[in-house]
């Protein structure tokens, strides 16, 4: 039995999200290709579909570094830290992932990253203030767990398709605000109402996407991290006392729907 024994099962979810995501944008395009009779749109609902897939597999973790603003970690300044988490990669047998920190009060981490060899570990500037060395220890070791078991790339897939959800939404809600739907192509009103109830059923289904996708990722993959990390530090005291500390913690500033599962 190895360390990290997950890695298949969060690739196949990968691919299922993907798929389900092309599924859904050709389908939209199918319907207003249909409302409009007009075949060209669902030759870019294909496009656009498979656009988005390339870039949320091979960019969404430089998408989700720059939401939150995460600066690389320097060496120096954050010695120790940063040896912490080199000793943790060498136990791990996992290549050094690329470290960053986030300014934002409330103690916090996650990983991003399609797979181990571009993989990358973010902390906040308040889990470094208020954690002891074990308890950083135990954080680490979790997020080296998440990137060993590969369970980062369904969560950053995620966080940049949940994120289209929203956009699409709020598009649609600004467009039928300001008449810039409809109009000379509006057929006795019929595709502005198609629109508008488009755009309604997007708005609600953004954020119970994302709660959706958060309770069906976040929970078994946060056990199994918990477990890999407390057999990478054989000291599971450290990683219990860190998450005592984190859950009192303040609200983390720079999480939204659609980050909120890659934190704990």
């Amino acid at each position: 039995m190895t360390l990290y024994t997950e890695k298949l099962s969060n690739i196949r979810k990968t691919w299922l999200l993907m798929s389900l995501f092309f599924g859904i944008v050709i389908a939209i395009g199918w319907v207003f290709a249909q409302i409009y009779g007009n075949p060209g749109i669902l030759y870019i609902a294909v496009i656009f579909s498979i656009f988005m897939n390339v870039l949320s597999y091979w960019f969404s973790d430089t998408i989700v570094l720059k939401m939150h603003r995460a600066v690389p970690v320097d060496p120096k300044q954050n010695a120790e830290i940063y040896r912490i988490l080199e000793n943790l990669t060498i136990a791990s047998g996992l290549p050094m992932p690329k470290f960053y920190i986030v300014n934002d009060a409330s103690p916090n981490a996650f990983a991003t990253g399609r797979n181990a060899e571009h993989a990358a570990v973010c902390v906040t500037t308040g889990l470094l203030e208020r954690l002891e060395k074990t308890e950083l220890e135990g954080v680490l070791a979790h997020e080296l767990s998440h990137i060993g078991n590969r369970d980062m790339l369904v969560s950053c897939v995620a966080v940049v398709l949940v994120g289209f959800v929203s956009i699409l939404s709020n598009m649609f809600m600004r467009s039928m605000w300001w008449g810039g739907i409809g109009g000379r192509n509006n057929r006795d009103g019929r595709v502005g109402g198609v629109l508008l109830l488009a755009g309604i059923v997007l708005s609600i289904l953004a954020p119970l996407f994302a709660t959706l996708i958060q309770l069906a990722i976040s929970r078994r993959r946060e056990f199994l991290a918990d477990s890999s990390g407390a057999l990478l530090t054989r000291y599971p005291d450290g990683l219990i006392s860190a998450l005592k500390k984190i859950s009192t913690g303040p609200i983390l500033r720079t999480a939204n729907n659609s980050t909120a599962h890659l934190f704990f």
